[in-house]
């Protein structure tokens, strides 16, 4: 008795039919492509970078922050995936570099450094959180909060902090913000 062996040459024949199909309808978009693509180029910069978009045209979805179409804020160019103010975020950056950075969120505007100690306080250290609270130069526009510690026996024991501390480090960051962007307009 012989056994029938199948043969698969229906659906090797379908399949070879039907991928030069999904081929043509593919290749028709790819003059789409081509032009969106030549478009989303940034000539200003020393490099190629695409836009980012995921439907190529001005309205369509932004992808990991990558849109380079110019912003209301002034915060074109330096940082235009920010989902804050490029100005009071570099300027935040700027204010706090004297303290080591423990996170940085530029989308949602916060940044944590770790703990610091000045130099000739080996009691205390203090840490800073910086909230950038939307996408306008405003002076409202950031918040600084310091905490501080001493050195209470073998543990670090919260302690108060002058209330004028954050103020303070928050005109500074006003005023870096003010300088970076009357450095961008001058160019």
């Amino acid at each position: 008795m012989t056994r029938a062996i199948p043969t698969r040459r229906p659906a090797r024949a379908l399949a070879a039919l039907g991928l030069p199909l999904i081929i043509a309808a593919c290749s028709g978009s790819s003059d789409n492509l081509r032009e969106v693509g030549r478009n989303e180029y940034n000539s200003d910069s020393g490099r190629s970078r695409v836009a980012g978009r995921l439907t190529g045209a001005d309205d369509g979805i932004v992808l990991f922050g990558t849109s380079r179409t110019p912003r209301e804020d002034g915060g074109a160019g330096a940082g235009a995936g920010l989902g804050v103010n490029a100005y009071l975020w570099r300027a935040t950056l700027d204010t706090l570099s004297f303290m080591p950075l423990a996170s940085a969120d530029p989308f949602g505007g916060v940044i944590i450094t770790d703990w610091y100690s000045p130099p000739g306080a080996g009691g205390e250290r203090f840490k800073a959180t910086a909230y950038v609270m939307g996408r306008q130069l405003r002076s409202d526009g950031v918040r600084v909060s310091v905490f501080r510690q001493v050195r209470g026996g073998n543990a670090w024991v919260d302690a108060p902090v002058a209330a004028s501390t954050g103020a303070e480090l928050e005109d500074r960051v006003l005023a870096r913000a003010r300088e970076l962007r009357s450095q961008t307009a001058g160019r």
